[in-house]
């Protein structure tokens, strides 16, 4: 799967600066799941552009998993959407790979990760299930213009009709913690399937991420209940509840 980061405020490769992900070679870090890659397809002073591909190893997911056997269960570990469509992988990602960021932290160029810059995003392949009307919803309210495109299940066979995935593109002018942030919260609303037990330290990066923004958003209820209600983990009790929309 695979999501970019481009700026066009110059210089634009300050992006490295702020992401601390040197635009002149390729970085992996190896996860739980897989492994992920950043590496800058362009780095010029115009416009720069940071990429991240994110490998899963399906095999490797369901390692020491148990499944109902002989109802399907155990093919449907291995035959998923989970290495090849944006989902909540990619939040784990971006929290890893861009911790600093994610805090607002620059440590060359502390000044510009203050700066509201142009920013864009880019998903070719992400999970939408509520379709493109709820990614306008999602995204929309906080400033960003999107370009949706709901992809077909099969383009040689038209008549099995569309996919839950699109192609999406945002842009605004924003921090850069700004958009990861919306970004590590938003994915997996989008995504509506967690792939990792929702506990309360779950609820905590919600409260935390979601400060200043999420409290205001017209979408909050949807947000927190998907958030924290997909999967076998604890939905949130009234404390946090209140929390959430006080924010």
């Amino acid at each position: 799967m695979l999501l970019t980061l481009t700026t066009t405020h110059e210089p634009a490769t300050d992006l490295g600066y702020l992401l601390h992900k040197n635009p002149s070679r390729i970085q992996t870090e190896e996860l739980s799941f897989g492994r992920a890659h950043v590496f800058y397809p362009e780095a010029e002073p115009t416009q720069c552009t940071a990429a991240v591909l994110l490998e899963v190893d399906p095999v490797g997911l369901v390692r020491g998993r148990r499944g109902a056997a002989g109802d399907g269960g155990q093919l449907e570990h291995y035959v998923n959407d989970r290495p090849y469509a944006v989902n909540s992988f990619m939040s784990v990602a971006l929290g890893r790979l861009f911790a600093t960021a994610l805090g607002g932290k620059s440590k060359e160029r502390q000044g510009l990760a203050n700066t509201p810059i142009s920013l864009m995003a880019k998903l070719p392949v992400i999970a939408a299930r509520g379709g493109e009307d709820l990614v306008r919803r999602l995204f929309e309210p906080l400033g960003y213009t999107t370009d949706v495109n709901r992809l077909p299940l099969d383009e040689r066979f038209p008549s099995w009709g569309e996919s839950p995935y699109v192609s999406l593109e945002l842009s605004a002018t924003v921090t850069l913690q700004t958009l990861l942030t919306h970004l590590y919260v938003l994915i997996p609303v989008l995504d509506n399937e967690k792939h990792y037990w929702v506990g309360e330290d779950e609820i905590e990066k919600l409260l935390k991420r979601g400060e200043g923004w999420l409290g205001q958003h017209p979408e909050k209820e949807l947000i927190v209940s998907r958030y924290l209600g997909v999967g076998a983990g604890p939905r949130p009790d009234r404390k946090y509840r209140g929390a959430f929309l006080s924010h």
